[in-house]
């Protein structure tokens, strides 16, 4: 990689998260962490505003943007599997946000890019196993928000025999595991972290009422309970 195509790519790095230190530049594009020290200041010189704050590491002042960013072809195409992907093993909320995006993708394209994508798109198939196919709720872009926003939220929830219960939980991450999604979140009725398959979520309330347990358990900690290895 050349360094102008390095200094766009620590460009885009410092837009899509809100600090980011220079050891995980440095590993993003495998180079010292005196390089990064260099781009970052040649990148001020060019006049966007990164600043740096400690422990945390550096991060662009509010209210710059890029112009709109254009794509390669292979970007591009890596993109469209993912929806395919996206389509089978996430739900409907999930797809139809990751149509949205990869639309706005396809705006940029340039018209003989845009042939190559629709030709690929007709040759690219994916086939499941009807119970492989998680398409039949729409709650997980709701509980994205919910784990990032830290809310408490009430869920309706079936469990494997049918019966429907309403718990207060405190989500902490998805994960998909054994062909499903599965929310892990703190259950106030049960005072434990419990294990909800999210197509068995009937329905979400969520009233913007912040989290109350605090020192939530890692993800990664917690998923090393979980029974299965995939």
């Amino acid at each position: 990689m050349n360094r102008i195509d390095r200094l766009f790519g620590i460009l885009i790095l410092l837009q899509s998260k809100k600090y980011i230190t220079a050891d995980k530049i440095a590993d993003q594009f495998q180079m010292s962490v005196r390089t990064v020290y260099r781009d970052i200041k040649a990148l001020i010189e060019q006049g966007v505003p990164i600043s740096f704050e400690q422990p945390k590491g550096y991060f662009i002042v509010q209210g710059y943007f890029l112009p709109p960013v254009s794509f390669t072809s292979d970007e591009a195409n890596a993109l469209l599997i993912m929806e395919r992907l996206v389509s089978r093993f996430a739900d409907k909320s999930i797809f139809t946000n990751y149509t949205t995006a990869l639309n706005k993708v396809k705006a940029v394209l340039k018209h003989g890019q845009k042939e190559k994508l629709e030709l690929l798109n007709e040759s690219i198939k994916f086939q499941l196993h009807h119970e492989m196919m998680n398409d039949e709720f729409d709650h997980l872009a709701t509980l994205q928000n919910a784990i990032s926003g830290q809310f408490v939220i009430e869920i309706d929830y079936q469990n494997n025999k049918g019966e429907t219960s309403k718990r207060e939980v405190e989500a902490i991450g998805l994960v998909f595991y054994a062909y499903n999604w599965h929310l892990i979140a703190w259950c106030h009725l049960r005072e434990e972290y419990r294990d909800f398959r999210a197509s068995r979520i009937i329905k979400i309330r969520n009233h913007g009422i912040p989290f109350r347990k605090k020192d939530h358990t890692p993800l990664n900690d917690y998923m090393k309970l979980i029974p299965v290895s995939h």
